[in-house]
């Protein structure tokens, strides 16, 4: 193997209509998201806390880049979808943090879905204004 060839762990990790497709290669710790940075990315403070949680839990905030392509849904879904890929990759690249991803669920695909609308309701659950007269 060459010096420039580095490891490379894949990880796709899914939430709602978000999916994300995780590079972690060894770095000092840069996350880029569809080619900016996390900071330019995601506003609010708490979904760079939920991206960077499977990192954090297993102590690899500097040992790892991440790099990643994330398309579909909102800005909550997409962070979820980042989040579970990130800890799949983590888990490819070394199965000792398994036990602490598995306990943290990390590692379980998130199953909510938007449920459909039905027929005769406005939305799912939604019904037409009620009028007894």
């Amino acid at each position: 193997m060459a010096k420039s060839e580095k490891i490379v762990y894949y990880g796709t990790g899914r939430r709602k209509s978000s999916v994300a497709r995780v590079r972690l290669l060894e770095g000092t710790g840069n996350i880029t998201i569809n080619g900016k940075d996390i900071n330019e990315f995601f506003g609010p403070e708490t979904l760079k806390v939920i991206v960077r949680q499977p990192l954090t839990v297993t102590n690899t905030t500097s040992k790892y880049d991440v790099i990643c392509t994330v398309k579909g849904g909102g800005f909550t879904g997409q962070a979820g979808a980042i989040r579970h890929g990130i800890a799949r990759a983590l888990n490819e690249a070394n199965s000792e943090y398994r036990p602490a991803l598995k306990s943290n669920g990390f590692l379980t695909r998130d199953p909510r879905m938007k449920e459909r609308k039905k027929y005769g309701l406005k939305k799912a659950r939604k019904a037409p204004q009620f009028s007894k007269r």
